[in-house]
């Protein structure tokens, strides 16, 4: 029996790239061994006898059309995407090809052995404006993701050659298991990151609120607080200028005296007062009392004082005028009888408050008065002075030397009267004559002599009128003084009359009672509070930090 030789039989298979960018690898000992056999080492076999049919009449393509169509078909079904066909299109008109489509363009670039999808292409293909090529993380963040081996060219396999089965998958499966591998490094790079932001909340928010709220609900030692209200009054009346009574009876009357209470009562002597009365220091520096809430015993007045404007709280009204005071203390008794002292302390400023004014309104009258009394005692003084150095009464007795002067004219006209007519006789009786003569020259004499003494001074004294005007003005003088001394009077009386409506009443309407229940700390409040203080000093760190990081990176 002989055997007739058996003849080679060559397959080609071709190799494709993957949608991705990334092609199957193809044994690279097939490309030289197909390059040596040659294209047609195959023996015809013996052929059964087929039908002849007759020449078709056309055009009839090409082989290398046709491959050309089976090749673009081919890549058509790998499911390429624009942006792999747009960069297959640039690639192959950077070596100088003219493809027809983009799928022409893979084709041309894969029979020249160029694979479009493999990195170094596409990192060539990544020039900037320039003509230099970009930085290779910033290449391949644009392009897809690289090639791990380069694309064959289609190559003749032996048919005696053992050909296994391919461990390719189709670009679809493998597109999906990348996408899933993707899917998988951000769904962990998610968790690594929410685990991180989760130890840092747990950190610097949640954990400062535990402790917080622990400390309030088990640690802190309840405060007892004691509320009471009392506000200032002003005496009953009306002032008598036209705006006196506009503000009276209202808030804004004792505005100023509430305000200075409050602030006497918030103040440090205060706190020195109620400590040394009822021992404040001593209180909160028990034992039994929480460290934070704690006052220690050799504490300086600045630490007590800190805490007692820390548990002492008093608000002022203007609206209404109420001075309202709440006191927290560890124990409820102690509590109030802190308040009830405190109210004390205020009757007592309101008290010196209302004196200070009262003196202030009656001091100026009682200067007033005291000036118009030394006037008036000067004046008068003085006019005794003049009546003692004089006459004690010089218009009467002006008066009376006026008088003399008046009667010692009318005897010289009946003198005078009587020589003339003892003259107007023939024979005049001489004797007659002569003493009528010397009646007038006396009296002349005498009438003159108490003119000079109305007008003229005599030694060591001055002229009765002279003596009469200082007089005079003397008593004008005093006059005007008791008017001024009159009005210094009703001056002081008015203003103690002021001074009296500017009294001020501290008035209590709410008395301070111990509670039953504490007051302080409000443990459900002051960990909401804190939790909320914790996350916005989080926050702020946070958006610090990333604009720390922005600017440093950039």
């Amino acid at each position: 029996m002989t055997m007739k030789p058996k003849a080679r039989k060559f397959r080609i298979r071709r190799t494709v790239g993957s949608p991705a960018g990334q092609s199957a690898e193809a044994p690279k000992s097939a490309a030289p061994e197909a390059a040596q056999q040659p294209q047609a080492q195959a023996q015809p076999q013996p052929q059964p006898e087929t039908p002849v049919e007759p020449p078709r009449q056309g055009q009839v393509s090409s082989s290398r059309e046709l491959t050309a169509a089976n090749d673009i078909d081919e890549i058509r079904k790998e499911g390429l995407t624009g942006r792999q066909l747009r960069m297959a299109r640039r690639m192959a008109q950077k070596h100088g090809l003219a493809p027809t489509s983009d799928f022409d363009a893979v084709r041309l670039l894969r029979a020249r052995g160029v694979d479009p999808f493999q990195r170094s292409n596409i990192l060539e293909l990544v020039m900037d404006e320039n003509g230099n090529q970009k930085p290779a993380a910033q290449a391949v963040s644009d392009a897809q993701p690289p090639v791990q081996t380069k694309v064959q060219l289609p190559q003749t396999v032996p048919v005696e050659r053992i050909a296994l089965p391919s461990t390719e998958v189709s670009p679809a499966d493998r597109r999906a298991a990348e996408i899933m591998q993707i899917q998988k490094d951000i769904g962990k790079r998610r968790r690594r990151k929410l685990a991180l932001l989760f130890s840092r909340l747990m950190a610097f928010v949640f954990l400062p609120t535990v402790l917080a709220g622990y400390y309030y609900y088990a640690i802190a030692t309840p405060m007892y607080a004691t509320k009471s209200e009392f506000l200032i009054l002003t005496a009953d009346g009306s002032g008598s200028g036209p705006g006196a009574g506009l503000f009276s009876g209202t808030a804004f009357a004792t505005g100023q005296d509430s305000i200075a209470t409050q602030s006497y009562l918030q103040s440090k002597d205060a706190m020195l007062r109620l400590d040394d009365d009822l021992g404040f220091r001593a209180h909160f520096s028990q034992e039994w009392i929480d460290p934070i809430q704690r006052l220690d015993p050799d504490a300086s007045n600045e630490a007590a004082y800190k805490l007692y404007k820390k548990y002492v709280k008093i608000g002022f009204d203007p609206t209404e005028g109420v001075i309202r005071m709440e006191l927290s203390t560890a124990d409820p008794e102690i509590s109030a009888r802190f308040s009830e002292r405190l109210i004390v302390y205020a009757e007592e400023r309101v008290d010196q408050l209302s004196q200070e004014k009262r003196q202030d309104a009656v001091k100026i009258a009682t200067e007033s008065l005291e000036d118009a009394k030394n006037d008036r005692r000067g004046a008068q003084q003085e006019l005794v002075t003049l009546q003692e150095i004089t006459i004690l009464d010089p218009t009467g007795k002006i008066a009376s030397i006026q008088q003399l002067i008046a009667n010692v004219e009318l005897q010289l006209q009946e003198k005078q009267l009587a020589l003339n007519i003892q003259l107007n006789n023939t024979r005049p009786n001489q004797s007659k004559v002569a003493a009528l003569r010397s009646e007038i020259e006396v009296l002349a004499a005498e009438r003159d002599y108490q003119n000079s003494r109305l007008t003229q001074a005599t030694e060591g004294s001055s002229s009765l009128a002279s003596q009469t005007a200082a007089i005079q003005m003397a008593q004008a003088d005093l006059a005007t003084a008791d008017l001024v001394l009159q009005a210094a009077l009703e001056t002081k009386r008015q203003s103690e009359i002021e001074a009296n409506k500017q009294v001020r009443y501290l008035t209590v309407s709410v008395k301070p009672v111990a509670s039953q229940d504490p007051s302080y700390p409000r443990s459900f409040e002051n960990t909401v509070l804190a939790f909320l203080i914790f996350a916005g000093i989080y926050v702020m760190l946070s958006l610090t930090a990333s604009i720390l990081r922005e600017q440093v990176s950039s």
